[in-house]
């Protein structure tokens, strides 16, 4: 689509969530997005390297959910983890979500 549109008519919206090392919250964190009533949502999970299983848990919801997108990146800090969550999304809106 391209204009951060989706089939229906409302805007898609980005949730941009950074993560390192958050096994112990990252469940509750990608709950609380898929639980929103505002369903025109992407999701996009910046790994900055984590070396726990977070990765493991967010590629699992990836399966059952087409609306995440999972992006690994060498640890360079939020910052720069935010910002290549910002070039990755396809939202006409962006939000970002800590993941702890």
């Amino acid at each position: 689509m391209g204009n951060g549109m989706i089939m229906g008519s409302y805007p898609l919206v980005s949730v941009v969530i950074p993560m390192y090392n958050v096994e112990n919250y990252i469940v509750e964190t990608l709950e609380s997005v898929l639980k929103q009533t505002y369903k025109d949502i992407e999701i996009v999970i910046v790994d900055d390297g984590s070396k726990d299983s977070s990765a493991d848990i967010v590629k699992a919801y990836q399966q059952k959910f087409p609306s995440i997108k999972y992006i690994l990146q060498e640890n360079s800090g939020v910052s720069v983890a935010r910002n290549r969550g910002v070039t990755e999304a396809s939202g006409q809106y962006i939000a970002f979500l800590d993941s702890d």
